[in-house]
């Protein structure tokens, strides 16, 4: 009995090893895609730019890229797979690129495919390239000759600051199926020696409709959510014959919203928010050590934000785009019927946006 027990699990253990062999993946034996760039090619069809990892230390090059031009992202990794000696997995990709003539096109159906795949992470992030996508991962700038790790890098850095949001394949899929809020993706560009965020792209419909500089992410962070951190530049025009600007940083904001119901299918959004912060530099002539002089500070302070809110606001409703996620409150406040028999595509433009801003110093250093 104990030597036929002693066979059973010899039998079992030789099985088990079998199937791990089965299943072995050897390092120098994988081409791990790590960023992929997607751009629209003649006939509506779709270039594909695979950056993967050289691991062998004895080469002098950092990665290989692998291109074609196919009806499909699947179509492309296999055409893709037969350029390389190696298998290619999709387990460490951080980073896709999408071309702007591609993300006017829009990037609905391509995202889904990407997310189809198990081996794909939903943290991935996704990012638009004002011009190639390709082109730009295809670059090696001096600074870095792996273009796809410095543009992964530099989302990350950017968005933990809330210059541009942080964007993932999870994020964009979600917006874009929910009927009360407009996917964003933050726009990178070639910048001659090096690549940097020069924007955020926002989206209709998984379409790409309008954009806002880079400068302008945090007032847009505001309108959006909390936020832990945070600064910004301020321009107070000129006083007593001195420019005033304000540096302001260490951002903390807090938002609260509220919908209130007009009649007729009119609707009136308030944000309020009440924001913290140092004041990194200030060249104006005041005395900050006096509480009146910084009082007046933060109201001008809040009255530059609110004009900047107010403005991008007002941009957003003229292009038809809700990526403050306004139509969000409006549902909540409503029944499932009334939501559903409401046209929120014609409604949102008329919706009235007040933004109440409430700013306070922290702290402002020392001034002579």
């Amino acid at each position: 009995m104990y030597k036929r027990l002693s066979a059973v699990l010899l039998l079992l253990l030789v099985l088990l090893l079998t199937g791990c062999n089965s299943d072995e993946r050897i390092l120098e034996k994988l081409g791990m895609v790590q960023t992929a760039s997607y751009d629209l090619a003649e006939n509506d069809r779709l270039k594909t730019v695979y950056s993967v990892p050289v691991i062998d230390p004895e080469s002098s090059e950092r990665r290989q890229l692998l291109k074609a031009v196919t009806d499909s992202l699947k179509e492309a990794r296999v055409l893709l797979s037969k350029q390389i000696d190696l298998r290619l997995v999709s387990g460490q990709l951080r980073t896709v690129l999408f071309g702007l003539n591609l993300a006017k096109e829009g990037l609905g159906d391509h995202i889904d495919t990407l997310l189809r795949d198990p081996s794909i992470a939903l943290g991935v992030q996704v990012a638009i390239v004002d011009g190639e996508a390709g082109e730009l991962l295809s670059k090696s700038f001096k600074s870095n000759k792996d273009t796809g790790t410095f543009v992964n890098h530099l989302l990350e850095k950017e968005s933990s600051s809330n210059i541009i949001p942080p964007t993932t394949l999870y994020a964009f899929t979600r917006d874009y199926h929910d009927d009360g809020i407009d996917p964003i993706v933050p726009i990178v560009k070639d910048q001659g020696d090096r690549a940097g965020i020069s924007g955020i792209a926002f989206f209709q419909d998984g379409r790409f409709v309008m954009k806002i500089p880079s400068k302008d992410g945090i007032i847009f962070a505001l309108l959006r959510g909390d936020i832990k951190q945070g600064e910004l530049s301020i321009n107070l025009g000129e006083r007593n014959g001195r420019k005033v600007r304000v540096m302001f940083s260490s951002m903390l904001n807090k938002r609260k919203v509220s919908v209130q119901h007009l009649g007729d299918n009119r609707f009136k959004f308030i944000i309020a928010d009440s924001i913290q912060g140092s004041v990194l530099e200030y060249t104006g002539h005041e005395d900050l050590s006096q509480s009146k002089k910084r009082h007046e500070l933060e109201r001008d302070v809040a009255e530059y934000i609110r004009g900047k809110a107010q403005e991008m606001v007002k941009k957003l409703q003229q292009n038809n785009v809700d990526s403050i996620g306004i139509g969000q409150y409006v549902r909540n406040s409503l029944t499932y019927k009334a939501w559903k028999s409401l046209d929120w595509s014609k409604v949102y433009p008329g919706v009235e946006v007040e933004c109440r801003i409430k700013v306070t110093i922290k702290d402002y250093g020392k001034y002579m």
